[in-house]
């Protein structure tokens, strides 16, 4: 009889909840690890360099950085991170809680100098060093830095008034060189053998609790000038959990090209090392060429990926040795399901660990079953992880719908049941265990990612911006970011999705799909910016059959633009917005430009007069 019953409800449990076990085993993982982040505070483990100290202590000698072929371990980076906290403790008259900005391109000084900060208790800014100078002065200004740190590699790239206008603005700048261009300008490496390798008083970096902010990342920037996102101790440990929850150990070795003032690269991969006690093969840029090289020569086990990385690795030509390799996780977010698949048949049977989640986000999903296309799942226990809902979004309005008592409709609450299908716009409520910490020296903007009185008078939600949908299953998948999906012919138009229809045709490689405006025109009309496949030609018929076959009429762009190149952001996300202004002029782009003509049932090449029409 317990036999018979213990069958019942397996069986039960696999027809009417066939995920349970994972979503049990993936909830109990996630309380221990909670668990132990609590502990580890009671034992004084409050900060990452609280957690290095730690590992430097157990694990000295264990390589932590390999760069350039040169091994640095977990004691080579300590006694160097020392150094510069003793230079800037000596020379830099920084105190406790004050903020520095870091302009550094990746290497094991990148490193150094942010541990060494850490290690004097400053608050430690992180600045993207494609951005330009304007956009570097506001961030510097935002997040009220004392000093900035330039590297030397990217001295070159940034203009010589912007340095002025530091010093101008009181703030101290220094050189990771042993020599200076510039008059009141400090520089790092000719101190570092100066000055003693051994640490300053930890009292220095003691931090009260894990509330207190740790550092600054800032986001892309692309509705604007970067914000600066608050990083809490507490909020950075947490992130450096990420692979434990892959299944990831101490004998793993991680490859790392994504540039390190990014969360996923620093806390993730950096701070993912440190939590496992793992080594990181350091790389200054990302090179597909290189990428699969590096992982025989080094017996890499594990890479972080994010956008369009693991599209980049399949567009490379293909090669006998694709599944020589000892890689078996891959962890990251934005790989599109096509991708997806080609990667796995090409490379092997790598788990895909793709999570949802932001710079300044309050929850994060993870697709711990390795569903194909899902950024994570709201399983039976996930009322008990956090609370999010799906709410009903205007596209063409660009607002949120409400009900006639001046309520938010939603198509999912993560404590109800729902009918699946639409996507609705992802909101988190703000708790106490899931905060908001907002933007440094920004509350207006802290603000409006903010929703007071969604459901009941006194609640606050977290707005993602980003258009979920959920299936049956209870998967989520990421649909499109407000702004990026349009609305034509009364319909909304999901960019990702006609990408990824697009890019299913042989001769092209790459796609970026965007709503352009057309005068006396309600919404925006389809445009997509394709890169071809090496020497292949633009087949318009072909294009233009494949769409009809895949898309309806209203999602099916009206104007393709061929492109040499994609341009990206450094996170190898697609550009849209310069795409988007330009339109479809070919007064003004002098690339080729095409047009659906529907009576030839192709694309043909777009003239001017066509435009003029068009237009008109």
């Amino acid at each position: 009889t317990v036999a018979g019953g213990i069958l019942a409800l397996f069986v039960s449990l696999k027809i009417f909840f066939p995920y349970f076990w994972e979503d049990l085993v993936f909830f109990l993982k996630r309380k221990r690890l909670k668990s132990m982040i609590k502990k580890r505070a009671k034992n004084g483990i409050l900060t990452i360099i609280d957690l290095f100290t730690h590992r430097v202590g157990k694990i000295p000698h264990k390589p932590f950085l390999i760069y350039e072929g040169n091994v640095h371990t977990y004691e080579d980076v300590d006694r160097r991170s020392n150094r510069v906290a003793q230079v800037f403790l000596q020379y830099g008259a920084l105190k406790k809680g004050d903020t520095v900005a870091l302009l550094m391109c990746n290497g094991p000084d990148f490193i150094h100098v942010w541990f060494g900060l850490a290690k004097l208790g400053c608050v430690v800014a992180f600045l993207n060093f494609n951005v330009r100078s304007r956009s570097l002065l506001h961030c510097c200004n935002t997040c009220a830095a004392k000093a900035v740190v330039i590297g030397e590699d990217c001295l070159g790239s940034i203009e010589t008034e912007f340095i002025f206008h530091l010093l101008e603005n009181n703030i101290t700048v220094w050189l990771m060189s042993t020599s200076s261009p510039f008059p009141c300008v400090g520089t790092i490496l000719d101190k570092l053998d100066k000055v003693p390798d051994h640490p300053v008083s930890s009292h220095l970096r003691a931090a009260n609790n894990g509330k207190c902010t740790a550092m600054y990342i800032f986001t892309s920037g692309s509705t604007g000038f970067p914000k600066a996102a608050i990083i809490t101790h507490l909020r950075a440990l947490s992130a450096c959990l990420a692979f434990i929850q892959c299944g990831a150990t101490s004998q793993d070795i991680m490859y790392l090209t994504l540039p390190l003032y990014h969360i996923s690269a620093s806390l993730l991969g950096i701070g993912g090392c440190i939590e496992l006690g793992a080594t990181c093969v350091l790389k200054k840029k990302f090179s597909a060429s290189q990428f699969w090289n590096d992982c025989r020569k080094y017996n890499v086990t594990m890479f972080l990926y994010i956008g369009e990385l693991c599209r980049y690795l399949c567009n490379q030509p293909r090669k006998e040795g694709d599944r020589v390799h000892k890689v078996r996780i891959a962890l990251g977010n934005g790989i599109r399901p096509a991708v997806w698949k080609e990667f796995l048949m090409r490379f092997g049977p790598i788990k895909i660990f793709e999570f949802y989640g932001s710079t300044e986000g309050n929850v994060g999903f993870f697709n711990y079953t390795n569903k194909i296309g899902a950024v994570g799942r709201a399983g039976i226990f996930s009322k008990f992880l956090h609370s999010f809902e799906l709410l009903k979004y205007d596209i063409s309005k660009e607002e949120l719908m409400k009900d006639k008592h001046g309520r938010f409709n939603m198509f999912f609450s993560v404590t109800l049941s729902w009918p699946a299908g639409e996507p609705g716009l992802l909101v988190t409520q703000v708790t106490r265990e899931a905060p908001f910490s907002g933007y440094v020296g920004n509350n207006e903007a802290s603000e409006k990612k903010l929703l007071r009185n969604v459901f009941v008078k006194g609640d606050v939600y977290f707005n993602t911006g980003d258009l979920l949908v959920m299936d049956d299953n209870g998967f989520l998948y990421f649909t499109d970011r407000v702004g990026d999906t349009f609305r034509w012919k009364g319909e909304n138009v999901a960019t990702v999705e006609v990408a990824e229809i697009i890019t299913m045709m042989d001769f092209i490689q790459e796609a970026n799909v965007y709503g352009v405006n057309v005068k006396n025109c309600e919404g925006r009309i389809g445009m997509a910016a394709v890169v071809l496949k090496p020497n292949q030609a633009f087949d318009g018929e072909r294009l233009y059959k494949h769409l009809v076959d895949f898309l309806p009429s209203y999602a099916r762009p009206r104007f393709v633009r061929i492109m040499d190149a994609m341009q990206i952001t450094p996170t190898f996300k697609h550009q849209k917005m310069h795409l988007v202004d330009e339109g479809f002029n070919p007064e003004i782009i002098s690339e080729p430009l095409y047009f659906l003509h529907e009576p030839s049932c192709s694309y043909v090449p777009l003239t001017r007069e066509i435009y003029k029409n068009v237009a008109s």
